[in-house]
């Protein structure tokens, strides 16, 4: 599995570029948020959003360890602003292969829209050769599994007890790998997670192995093609015995990426919005090469939230960055600013 999680950083980590920066310990990580705000808008496109900068994050980004039941060993890091809304929001943000924690603290603006609207943020670590997440075994595709799901979810419990955070305002969002996993989390933990963010990702089992590999190349491709239902039924067995509400979705991908090709972006639509029987779409152009969907239940509630963006490649959520931005708003916690 080493050999094979190092295959799968290597492809994945082909077109991410984020600022250098994030190899700063957590000491310093405000300061490597600042650094690579200015890194990461190098790589990107001419069709970059045009939103002002925000401020870095204010607080330091901690380590926290011994959280909870954590099968393979991944490490948990914590953003809490300085001043956090009683019974705060909980928004997990999850790295990309190559990455860590701390990268996507640096890389990313949750931390600084954490400042702004009091929600905390979790920043999980996968330490595995490749450093990409295990969206593959059958014991990371299912409810109370043995692979990385449980110990993101030790992290997410271990917030509400110690920082008093708010259980039904939890939120799982990610780039490339971490994507992967928003769409794993919320198949298999529909009960703790409210929505998701996935930025440049695939349908959730799509990357499913047996052979102890990490790496799906039929998916990875675009060619994994199934019907609506038969998504759906990948999802809905992950926990059998579920009848609650799902969580909503909001998707993003690149028509230009060559890492995890654009297909998948259709797939994961398909997925979502038959689990969340959402099938009346609303379509606009918020940018020039943007087409933004949203799809709708029968009460009108926009239950998945489609971003397809024209020429992008897997680089999209760097270089968007403020891409982050409309995540929280998905989430709905920009009502209160500070």
């Amino acid at each position: 599995m080493i050999a094979a999680a190092a295959g799968l950083a290597v492809a994945c980590g082909a077109l991410l570029v984020p600022a250098s920066p994030a190899q700063a310990s957590s000491a310093q990580a405000s300061s490597a948020q600042a650094s690579s705000a200015q890194a990461a808008p190098a790589q990107a496109s001419s069709a970059q959003a045009a939103s002002a900068p925000l401020p870095p994050p204010t607080a330091a980004l901690t380590q926290v360890t011994n959280f909870g039941a954590n099968p393979t060993g991944l490490e948990m890091y914590l953003y809490v602003p300085h001043h956090v809304r009683p019974h705060p929001a909980v928004v997990v943000a999850i790295h990309y292969c190559t990455g860590s924690g701390p990268d996507m603290f640096a890389a990313t603006e949750f931390a600084s829209l954490a400042d702004r609207y009091g929600f905390i943020v979790v920043y999980p670590s996968a330490p595995r050769d490749g450093h990409c997440f295990d969206v593959s075994s059958p014991g990371a595709l299912r409810h109370n599994g043995d692979s990385d799901p449980v110990g993101i979810v030790s992290m997410v419990r271990y917030v509400e007890r110690h920082q008093h955070a708010d259980a039904a305002r939890v939120f799982a969002t990610g780039l490339s790998s971490g994507a992967m996993m928003t769409n794993v989390l919320l198949g298999d933990y529909p009960d703790v997670f409210k929505a998701g963010s996935a930025m440049s990702g695939v349908p959730f089992g799509c990357f499913a192995t047996t052979d102890g590999s990490m790496w799906n190349s039929t998916c990875a491709n675009g060619d994994l093609i199934k019907t609506p239902r038969k998504w759906a039924d990948l999802v809905r067995a992950a926990d059998p015995g579920y009848r609650g509400p799902r969580p909503r979705m909001q998707l993003w991908h690149g028509t230009a990426d060559t890492t995890l090709f654009y297909p998948n972006f259709g797939e994961e639509v398909k997925q979502w919005t038959e689990v969340l029987h959402a099938h009346r779409a609303v379509v606009n152009h918020p940018q020039p090469t943007w087409t933004h969907t949203q799809y709708r239940d029968s009460s009108g509630r926009v239950e998945v939230d489609a971003y397809s963006v024209d020429g992008e490649t897997h680089n999209l959520g760097f270089d968007y960055p403020d891409w982050a931005r409309l995540a929280v708003r998905f989430f709905g916690l920009t009502a209160h600013h500070r």
